[in-house]
């Protein structure tokens, strides 16, 4: 009995010695593939982060260009307005007359009003307050609405 379990064990090493390994190979090229595409799959991402900043400092690079461009043509645009100012200043040393009521006429008349007004509401004989409030209210808008004529240049001191 010694001999046959002895062939029966050498025989089973053998067996199992010989055994194919097809199925791990299998699993291992399989297992590398897997790797293979994860690695394409991460290149790629790392391509399209790499692409992502590149088209983000364009982008920023286009705005500077485009804001210096604008403040360029702003800056031109004040310098021609400038000099056709200085322009049009030196051909006419003449400055155009104002049209429409002067500051001095406006006061008046609100004076008058507002004089009158008040002189019928502080009077009781409401004729005589009326006309005495208009002609102290016209003479004080009057003169408030000189001293702004002054003040805008529309009329000149006579100092």
């Amino acid at each position: 009995m010694k001999p046959i379990f002895s062939i029966l064990i050498v025989t089973g090493g053998l067996l199992s010695a010989c055994t194919n390994h097809a199925k791990e190979e299998a699993l291992i090229k399989q297992q590398a593939i897997v790797a293979v595409r994860d690695s394409i799959k991460l290149d790629s991402f790392k391509k399209a982060e790499v692409q992502k900043k590149e088209d983000a400092r364009i982008a920023a690079q286009v705005k500077v260009e485009k804001e210096a461009a604008l403040k360029e043509q702003k800056r031109t645009l004040l310098l021609s307005e400038r000099s056709e100012a200085a322009n049009a200043s030196s051909a006419s040393s003449t400055p155009a007359k104002k049209k429409g009521w002067s500051s001095a006429a406006k006061g008046a008349v609100i004076g008058a009003g507002a004089g009158a007004l008040g002189g019928v509401i502080i009077d009781k004989k409401k004729g005589r307050g009326a006309i005495i409030g208009g002609v102290v209210g016209a003479g004080t808008g009057y003169l408030i609405g000189r001293g702004q004529d002054r003040k805008s240049g529309r009329v000149q001191s006579k100092n």
